[in-house]
């Protein structure tokens, strides 16, 4: 038989070199089995790899790649290949019908992603070709899962499935590109990591005031530090603001992935500005070659080094890499895709520590499958998971809603890191709650606001921020923030509000804003209004309130904007009616608050699963892409429009010059708007809408862009929605 190849391609000097079929399918079978390792499947992950490309022995495919690539010149009116992914899904389900439910989907998606169960079998119909081996059976060893639920069938598939498509991956790069392969890998061990964090703290407590606050964060380090010797499992950090959580619990991480043999640590958060915060300080303890930032407004240009740069690239594509920082959206939204992209990065997963950053944040129509998949990959792939946050709510044994079919068993008993009798948010106040008991107009508010020199004012949507900050007078620092202003001018602008609160000088310093500055922001305001809204985004605000505790206590005050309209329906409703359902609290910071809070709220609840992502992936029959296709964090209905501010111009014309590129098009997104299609089309009827190249739309004209406020339509303003 003729040499059967699975690559051609062209070396340095110009010439052509292959890659056998047999090598490459032996090399994707190794690395697969490798990764699968972790949580026994490293004999079923050979198989998978040994028969993915199977199909590639049809002479019709193997004519193709020799004259398509111009290896021989014979084939070269051979333009189009057959598929090939199906037939090692059929070999395995003749050959291995013992465990074909759980390879044959990842071999026959391997290329263009898991299919939904019907369009799978009606893919595999074709059989087995004529000029395709079927082989010998391997030996293999079943894996030796605890007991499975119903929904962990879907997450084995889909971990497989990881393991295939980065093996395949990571072995064609070799051949195909050998420099770029060279650049994976080389970072600091997780032991490393740790003598550079406690190294850190050290200097930290060496260069540190001896205060309570300080004393406080270094209780909490130290009961990390005990914590972190426990089993794999699911804990909880509950400390309240300015306790010094972040670090901590990356110390807590990582002394436990060191005592657990766990690989990586992967930080989930909700909002890319605390993103960006938390990267950068990470960074600047372990080195920007040992972090990586994984989300939407990442510009990997911005680094200089190249090699590092290019590192870091190939890094986002399987997340190979001892730190990453990312966001919930990336996160979760991968672990329920179906697409090879975003499952590349699956296997690195398991066997890692998950910290999940302000956890209150997880939206409730996912609550469900998120709480079950997390259930999962501490069950089957050696995951730990460590919620955060000042608000915890609640994650372990049975959640109820509003409806009795809407109930569902949760995560077994999480261990808390920090002992209920160390009455933390009693030794951390700062604050309190003073609620306004008259419903309040634009104007009150404003007058408000007006007596204070330094003041911080959160709503809830775009039009009411707008409103109030319309009527403050144009004197010392006056500021608006929300979703109206493009991300670069949102950056900027809050850049501004922490420099205005280091200068002690006289002049005002006032700030309206949505409740994008609520959770994490490192801003300090001595008085700070919200308005009404669910106890947790409450508490949140209040965290922007005597930040560092140097002025005694303080007030934030809690109002309602009702003389001028209701809260908006749906999810921000539902949360403020949930926390006037608790009563009157003795002490709304303590913790068993919140329990109450996420009680009344969960009674509120319909559905636990709103896309009915059980009905789709908790059978054998799984429809992947369809369950890909519903499972969006953020169910997001605008259209993003570039706007016209500061460096935009520039990168505008070189759009229309050069055309879209992915690079270029990522730098626009720090300087875009996304708006509701009903205000889309309206300015789209006055002309103001360009599409200079398919669903790509700007906004050039400088008059709909207001250097305080940012984009504007004829002062007709949208609504925020509620921020999941």
């Amino acid at each position: 038989m003729a040499e059967l190849y699975a690559h051609i391609a062209l070396n340095v000097d110009n010439e052509l070199r292959t890659q056998s079929l047999d090598s490459h399918s032996q090399g994707v079978g190794l690395i697969a089995s490798r990764f699968a390792a972790d949580f026994g499947c490293g004999s079923i992950s050979l198989i998978m790899g040994l028969l993915h490309d199977k199909g590639k022995e049809q002479v019709e495919w193997q004519n193709y790649i020799q004259g398509v690539t111009g290896y021989n010149n014979e084939f070269s009116q051979v333009k189009c290949a057959p598929h090939h992914a199906y037939v090692g899904a059929c070999i395995a389900r003749k050959q291995y019908p013992q465990i074909a439910h759980l390879i044959a989907q990842p071999i026959a998606g391997h290329h263009r992603g898991l299919y939904d169960y019907c369009d799978f079998v009606e893919v595999i119909k074709e059989g087995i070709p004529y000029d395709v081996e079927i082989g010998e059976v391997m030996p293999f060893t079943f894996p030796r899962f605890s007991k499975l639920e119903k929904y962990d069938y879907h997450q084995i598939v889909r971990m497989l499935f990881s393991c295939l498509v980065d093996a395949d991956s990571l072995d064609t790069e070799l051949f195909m590109t050998p420099e770029q392969a060279k650049l994976r890998g080389g970072y600091a061990t997780i032991e490393d990591l740790l003598v550079k964090l406690e190294s850190h703290l050290q200097k930290l407590r060496n260069e540190s005031q001896d205060t309570e606050v300080n004393h406080i964060r270094n209780y909490v380090q130290n009961q990390c530090v005990k914590e972190s010797q426990k089993e794999k499992g699911f804990y909880s950090l509950t400390v309240p603001t300015g306790g010094g959580k972040t670090l901590a619990s990356l110390l807590w991480a990582l002394h436990h992935a060191v005592k657990n043999h766990q690989q990586r640590i992967i930080i989930a958060i909700p909002y890319t500005s605390i993103i960006v915060q938390t990267a950068a300080i990470f960074k600047g303890i372990f080195g920007e070659e040992n972090v990586l930032e994984h989300h939407s407004n990442v510009n990997p240009e911005e680094i200089q080094d190249r090699e590092l740069r290019e590192r870091l690239q190939l890094a986002i594509e399987n997340w190979d890499y001892p730190i990453i920082v990312t966001t919930n959206v990336q996160l979760f939204e991968s672990l329920f895709s179906n697409k090879r992209s975003d499952c590349r990065k699956l296997h690195n997963i398991a066997n890692s520590v998950i910290i999940l950053d302000e956890v209150q944040t997880l939206p409730m129509g996912f609550y469900k499958p998120i709480v079950q998949m997390l259930d999962s990959l501490k069950r089957l792939f050696g995951v730990s998971v460590l919620f955060t946050t000042a608000s915890q709510p609640i994650l372990s044994g049975r959640i109820d809603g509003a409806n009795p079919f809407a109930g569902f068993d949760a995560l077994p008993a999480i261990q808390e890191i920090i002992p209920i009798e160390a009455q933390l948010h009693d030794k951390l106040r700062r604050v309190e709650l003073s609620f306004m008991e008259e419903s309040q107009t634009y104007d009150q508010i404003a007058a408000k606001l007006i007596e204070h020199k330094r003041v911080l004012c959160i709503v809830n949507t775009r039009k009411d921020a707008k409103e109030i900050f319309d009527r403050l007078p144009n004197e010392g620092v006056r500021l608006h923030l929300s979703r109206m202003m493009c991300p670069a001018h949102v950056s900027a602008t809050i850049q501004l509000v922490k420099d205005a609160l280091k200068d002690r000088g006289s002049e005002p310093v006032r700030v309206v804003a949505t409740q994008l500055i609520e959770a994490g922001v490192d801003i300090d305001f001595p008085v700070v209004y919200r308005q009404e809204a669910g106890l947790d985004s409450i508490l949140q605000a209040a965290g922007r309130c005597n930040r560092e505790g140097k002025q005694g206590i303080c007030t934030t005050y809690i109002f309602s904007l009702g003389k001028e309209h209701p809260l908006p329906p749906g999810f921000i409703s539902q949360t403020n009616n949930a926390r006037k359902g608790m009563g009157q609290q003795q002490d709304w910071f303590a913790p068993e608050a919140m329990t109450t809070y996420f009680r009344q709220l969960h009674s509120r609840i319909d559905n636990f699963d709103e896309k009915n992502i059980q009905d789709l992936l908790y059978k054998r029959e799984c429809e992947f892409e369809e369950a890909a296709r519903q499972f969006h964090l953020i169910d997001d209905q605008t259209i993003s429009v570039i706007i016209s501010w500061n460096g935009s111009v520039s990168l505008y014309q070189h759009l229309l010059s050069e055309g879209p590129s992915y690079m270029l098009l990522k730098k626009l997104a720090q300087f875009s708007v996304n708006i509701r299609e009903r205000d889309f089309r309206k300015l789209q009827s006055i002309g103001a809408i360009e599409e200079p190249f398919e669903r790509i739309y700007a906004i050039t004209n400088p008059d709909f862009y207001k250097k305080d406020t940012g984009l504007s339509m004829d002062n007709q303003w949208l609504e925020e929605t509620y921020i999941i």
